[in-house]
């Protein structure tokens, strides 16, 4: 299913991620890094989105061919090999079937626009009732209340290379 999102004269699709959409978030991605003035704390692999790609939805925003925004997912089990997923998990373990929400990137022109929110949404309505974690930096209030307002609530804290980090969790 393709949802379109139209404000402010944007014509954006939201959908599930093809192979057609990886180098798109890869770009994104790169962009979007802590590296290159972003927010982004990691970059997957072209393997990485691939693999996750037949585990859970991955949810990406497009403007004709071009990808403006991705919502990437991992299953819990995935976490316990990214260390600052491990911190997270070992803060907040959540739900048996729960898995990880992020990263979320939007391109800068799109962003306050709807499109991170309707990625959401698609995303909920692909994974009903199961329950979604996530971490956001404490010094990324922006971020903070993004999520907050999508109705997801802070569960736990947890430090990573001295950063303090909020859980966030949410049911589909």
């Amino acid at each position: 299913m393709v949802k379109k999102v139209e404000k402010m004269h944007v014509d954006i699709e939201i959908g599930r991620a093809g192979m057609d959409d990886l180098d798109g978030i890869r770009l994104l991605q790169q962009i979007n890094h802590a590296d290159n003035g972003g927010r982004l704390s990691a970059c997957r692999s072209r393997e990485q989105i691939m693999a996750a790609m037949g585990e859970l939805p991955q949810i990406v925003a497009r403007r004709g061919d071009q990808v403006v925004g991705f919502l990437l997912t991992t299953l819990r089990k995935a976490g316990g090999s990214v260390p600052i997923l491990e911190a997270m998990l070992k803060a907040y373990p959540g739900a048996v079937d729960a898995y990880i929400y992020g990263p979320i990137c939007v391109d800068e022109a799109l962003r306050g626009q709807g499109v991170a929110q309707a990625m959401f949404d698609e995303l909920r309505r692909q994974l009903p009732g199961r329950e979604g974690l996530l971490f956001v930096r404490g010094d990324n209030p922006a971020s903070l209340r993004a999520h907050q307002k999508m109705d997801m609530r802070e569960v736990a804290c947890f430090m990573f290379n001295g950063v303090e980090h909020v859980v966030l969790a949410y049911r589909g």
